[in-house]
């Protein structure tokens, strides 16, 4: 495999004290208006799932333009209540009343009514637990995924879509390819993403993920562009991708073509790396972060669920 090394990280990462995503957002369900009369003070809480150092970094230096312009606070980790609440408590401190959840993950799909539960928009999520259960709860968890209603007069306005909806992430998908790319009549390109473990779900973030790859194919000139999910969290559904990922690029080194790999992931190579092992291709380990266009759909999304909010707070009032 040859690989371009990611360079020196700027770390930036005064980022809360939490552990971890977007997008369009008409017809939202909105949490209860705290209060007619009330000045609209606007925060936002940005979900995404968080990981290493160098993950949470990235993530930090997309959300930084944010800060100049709004209270932020993040909630890492998969729809975790004990991460929402923390940021919930940290925002309602700044005075806010109305929070726009931007959720920065590849699917808008991904924990969206977990989410609309723990905030209270939506029923279904049970009365936090007392300590001593909670502690033996996340005892058994690999990671918490804490799952309550959190209480709070906070209204909430949340993203629908997700970076795979995004038009901004074609851009990077061009500038991923194109800085690999030397030959391009002679290149195919894989893109890999996690994957959903429904199948009808996986196939929408294949037809969404293969549209957000459609411009860098006519820009380039690549032979072809192929989006995988590994399907990473469903052991048989894995194995099968597993396989035909890597029949892909050993079918591509047969007939003299070189294959690129790219992972449409946040951030990061993610486990491909163990999973294309002792095959030749060429990839950079860059995941979406980072890049401008990130940050600048984040941005977009904060400034319409804004609006969203002005518009509800004015009808209440």
């Amino acid at each position: 495999m040859k690989t371009e090394k990611i360079g020196p990280l700027r770390l930036w990462i005064s980022i809360c004290a939490a552990t971890l995503a977007l997008a369009s957002c008409a017809g939202v369900p909105v949490a209860e208006n705290p209060g007619s009369g009330e000045e609209l003070n606007y925060g936002v809480m940005i979900m995404a799932h968080g990981g290493s150092d160098e993950w949470n970094a990235h993530l930090a230096e997309a959300v930084e333009p944010l800060q100049e312009r709004y209270p932020v606070e993040m909630a890492l980790g998969m729809a975790d209540a004990g991460s929402i609440e923390e940021a919930i408590r940290r925002l309602e401190s700044r005075g806010v009343n109305h929070v726009g959840v931007v959720r920065v993950f590849i699917s808008g799909e991904s924990w969206y009514d977990r989410t609309l539960q723990i905030l209270g928009v939506q029923d279904g999520a049970p009365q936090r637990p007392d300590p001593e259960r909670l502690k033996e709860i996340q005892a058994n968890m690999p990671m918490p995924m804490g799952f309550w209603k959190v209480d709070t007069e906070l209204a909430f306005h949340l993203s629908t879509d997700g970076l795979a909806d995004a038009g901004e992430i074609d851009g990077v998908m061009t500038s991923r390819i194109r800085n690999l790319s030397s030959d391009p009549e002679n290149e195919v390109v894989a893109v890999i993403a996690h994957g959903p473990g429904d199948d009808a779900e996986n196939q929408r973030w294949l037809d969404k993920i293969s549209q957000r790859t459609r411009n860098a194919g006519e820009q380039l000139g690549i032979r072809e562009i192929k989006v995988f999910t590994l399907r990473e969290d469903w052991q048989e559904k894995r194995i099968a991708a597993e396989r035909e990922i890597r029949g892909y690029i050993e079918q591509a080194s047969s007939q003299g073509l070189t294959p690129i790999v790219v992972p449409f992931r946040l951030q990061g190579f993610g486990p491909y790396e163990r999973v294309l092992n002792e095959l030749d291709y060429r990839a950079d380990g860059l995941g979406l972060l980072p890049h401008s266009n990130v940050a600048l759909w984040v941005s977009r999304q904060a400034d319409r669920l804004r609006s969203e909010a002005l518009s509800h707070h004015e009808q209440e009032s």
